[in-house]
């Protein structure tokens, strides 16, 4: 390391150079809250190096730097130093958090208490800007001070400074399902920007996305993503305010008070949260009071950047009967979709829950399920369910014979209910077209584009050969029907819009 460049200078000047190459948001989110690194020299394979540690807070924030920055900072912090520099990420203990103070003197403000300890929030009554330098402060890691042990602030206190105390975290039941977590969620790439955006919430909550709006087909695990990131906040703070529900418990929760004329004790209960899960919104369709009192919760959470997160089976703008004012705020922070999962995706799915049931599932087997049961998480899960015990009460190994057997109902259904011709008029139905057209020579896209979907459905949902597609598409070449099917599976990748289509039209043929 050069003289003139002690290790405290090393990480200040590579913070430095980060905040000038990353954008505002991210750099206040995940690098400016991190206490300062400890530098070291050491010797590898007989030449001088650097290695610099550091800790972080949380498993979410060390996850999300390693993979996102840590090749850059050691890059940056190589150059720094004239020699190699390796980033090592290690968890801080709690105790390495300083307690604030159980009483200050009364002419200091809560920022400026705040501020003292390096957790840099604004003081009382100045506005909150989400790009802000300020982390949220159970967030932001400080160094251990020598002080006198003391009771930390509860988190809404540190939200919003000056704050009306809160009730005692043991008086609000969170609802939160502990075995929905990150570790057993599959991740993949129907999921992917969704449990990205929400391990960004569970590792900063209040700072990015927010409200974040996540929607898709039923049986997809928007549930699961939601209940996720809860339990990620209440491991990191378990003092936090979190509480899930769904839509129709909010509604009759305004019901009850509407008859008993105490809004106020919904004004408590929803207004002082740190994080509101909230699923399947589209609930509230309909129903102006209930829509009323959300958005009053809504401005109340947003205002002291508390956190929200809401599913819905549609994005905000496809919602029926809510009010503007409430989708246009749904569409304000981030809105994601959960995608049908793919073949890959399933199989990883039925390997990982097997697993959690003590039996192991051979791969082609897992395949087989897979490729019969394509329309969601739920399906899935209860078609492994079936195997297992039909394998359980047979005293059977687990093989595709008896996956077979344990879902001939199952499979039976599927090959009696879906036809080409079945497929020709759902899908026509669908695109307000004729189902001559599927038979017919014409090619307007209009026309066009129908034909090629009820091709590709009828190669993915039936045993029929390509020739023989071809032939009930009005006498069709088998290498049209090669073209639709490869074309249309291609776009299914890439189109959100078109893969929430084909997902509906499976669903509806499935019954």
């Amino acid at each position: 390391m050069s003289a003139d460049l002690s290790g405290a200078a090393l990480w200040q000047r590579g913070c430095e150079r980060l905040a000038a190459e990353l954008p505002e948001q991210q750099f206040n989110t995940w690098i400016r809250p991190l206490p300062p690194a400890e530098v070291a020299q050491q010797e590898e394979n007989g030449h001088e190096a650097v290695l610099v540690s550091l800790r972080v807070p949380n498993r979410f924030k060390l996850d999300w730097i390693r993979s996102q920055y840590a090749g850059r900072i050691e890059a940056i912090l190589t150059e720094l130093a004239g020699k190699p520099a390796r980033l090592e990420l290690s968890l801080a203990p709690r105790e390495a958090i300083a307690p604030l103070p159980r009483t200050q003197p009364s002419s200091m403000t809560m920022g400026q208490v705040l501020n003292q300890h390096g957790l840099g929030v604004p003081a009382a009554g100045r506005p909150v800007v989400p790009t802000s330098a300020a982390a949220r402060p159970a967030a932001a890691p400080v160094a251990a001070q020598p002080t006198a042990p003391a009771a930390p602030a509860t988190a809404a206190s540190l939200i919003q400074p000056g704050a009306t105390p809160n009730v005692p975290p043991s008086a609000t039941r969170h609802r939160i399902n502990t075995s929905l977590t990150f570790d057993t969620l599959v991740p993949g790439r129907a999921n992917q920007m969704a449990r990205t955006a929400a391990l960004h919430v569970a590792g900063a909550p209040g700072q990015m996305y927010n409200p974040l709006f996540i929607y898709g087909g039923v049986g997809l695990g928007k549930t699961h993503l939601i209940h996720a990131v809860g339990n990620a906040l209440l491991k990191d703070r378990p003092d936090a305010r979190v509480l899930y529900l769904h839509a129709e418990q909010f509604i009759s929760d305004v019901v009850k008070n509407y008859q008993r004329k105490t809004f106020d004790e919904l004004k408590a209960k929803y207004h002082s949260l740190d994080l509101l899960l909230i699923d399947d919104v589209q609930f509230f369709a309909g129903k102006d009071r209930t829509q009323e009192e959300f958005f009053n919760a809504f401005e109340a959470l947003l205002a002291k950047r508390a956190h929200i997160i809401m599913t819905s089976d549609t994005y905000p703008k496809g919602l029926v009967d809510i009010d503007e004012r409430l989708t246009s705020r749904f569409d304000a922070g981030l809105t994601v979709a959960i995608e049908p999962p793919e073949l890959e995706m399933r199989v990883a799915i039925l390997i990982k829950k097997a697993e959690a049931e003590s039996a192991p599932m051979p791969e082609d087997v897992a395949f087989f399920i897979a490729k019969n049961v394509r329309a969601n998480v739920r399906e899935l899960e209860g078609a492994l369910r079936k195997v297992l015990a039909y394998s359980r009460f047979s005293h059977k190994e687990i093989n595709i014979q008896l996956a077979r057997e344990a879902l001939k109902d199952l499979l039976s259904i599927q090959n009696r209910q879906i036809s080409v011709e079945n497929i020709q008029k759902t899908v026509a139905d669908f695109y307000k077209i004729k189902v001559a057209d599927m038979y017919s020579k014409k090619r307007p896209a209009s026309i066009a584009r129908p034909r090629q979907i009820a091709m590709y459905l009828a190669k993915e949902l039936t045993q029929k050969s390509l020739p023989e597609i071809g032939e009930l598409f009005g006498g069709r070449d088998h290498t049209t029907v090669l073209h639709a099917v490869r074309k249309i599976g291609g776009e299914r990748q890439k189109n959100t819009e078109l893969n929430q289509q084909l997902h509906v039209l499976e669903q509806t043929l499935k019954g």
